[in-house]
């Protein structure tokens, strides 16, 4: 059992909150039963799986057995634990594991893709709860374009509740993300007030990809100019805008029950 935390392991663990060590080492961090086993689940390797069994004790689901594939196991005290913890309430399990970054240009999507793109996103928090989005609606892929966070930020993962790891997840710039879709003949959907239809009157049926930008600027020139048609979601209160991860959820799930059968636009 590990106690000290001096021990290097558990200050290399410290080190990985950063995300430039997460880059350097090309390592992240997982915090919780549930997102590291659906990380294991969708092929990412841990490295070293970190057990505190003092925590995982007093869990709703009594004792935990290690049953996480990982290629070392290390038990770890309390103190120890809350040293490397990034949250409250942790349930005693946090790994180091190897991250997956892939080029889009290699991805091949399959017929009538529903692509979820993201320029510039910043928060974690945003970018996580747009992953269980594209998850639960069975996206076919989230493109980050510009992005200003790190893909597998610890608060990402955890506001994904690791649906992060389900849906493949590409970053890219906005030139090289444009290009990739008009080759691969994805209409180009963006949120934006000026010259934009209503969402409810877009056709999602084919291939599509819905562009989201940031709450404060909206999206940028370059993808303005690459739409092939801007939406608009009224607001019928004093609101003049909606959180990213919000918009995102609604412009989606409209795009999913258009492409149920038998549907048909207005």
């Amino acid at each position: 059992m590990i106690t000290s935390k001096s021990n290097p392991k558990i200050k290399n663990v410290v080190k990985l909150q950063k995300s430039s060590e997460r880059r350097e080492q090309n390592r992240i961090i997982i915090e919780g039963r549930r997102e590291i086993e659906r990380a294991v689940a969708c092929g990412f390797v841990v490295d070293t799986l970190f057990v505190c069994n003092e925590i995982t004790r007093g869990a709703e689901d009594g004792d935990y057995e290690v049953g996480i594939k990982a290629k070392v196991v290390e038990e770890v005290s309390k103190d120890v634990f809350e040293k490397i913890a990034y949250r409250e309430g942790s349930d005693g399990l946090l790994a180091v594991a190897i991250p997956k970054y892939s080029d889009i240009r290699d991805f091949k999507p399959k017929k009538n893709p529903l692509i979820i793109v993201l320029e510039t996103v910043e928060k974690p928090g945003n970018l996580g709860a747009v992953m269980r989005t594209a998850d639960a609606a069975g996206a076919d892929a989230v493109i980050i374009a510009d992005p200003r966070t790190d893909l597998y930020n610890p608060n990402a993962i955890r506001a994904s509740i690791g649906t992060i790891f389900s849906v493949p997840l590409f970053s890219c710039s906005s030139e090289t993300c444009i290009a990739w879709l008009k080759a691969n003949d994805i209409k180009i959907y963006c949120t934006y007030l000026q010259a934009s239809i209503d969402y409810l009157d877009a056709d999602f049926r084919e291939s599509s990809a819905i562009v989201m930008g940031t709450e404060a600027t909206g999206i940028s020139d370059i993808w303005v100019e690459a739409a092939d048609q801007n939406l608009i979601i009224p607001m019928n209160g004093i609101a003049d805008s909606l959180n990213v991860s919000v918009t995102t959820a609604i412009v989606v799930f409209e795009a999913v029950r258009q492409r149920r059968k038998n549907y048909s636009c207005k």
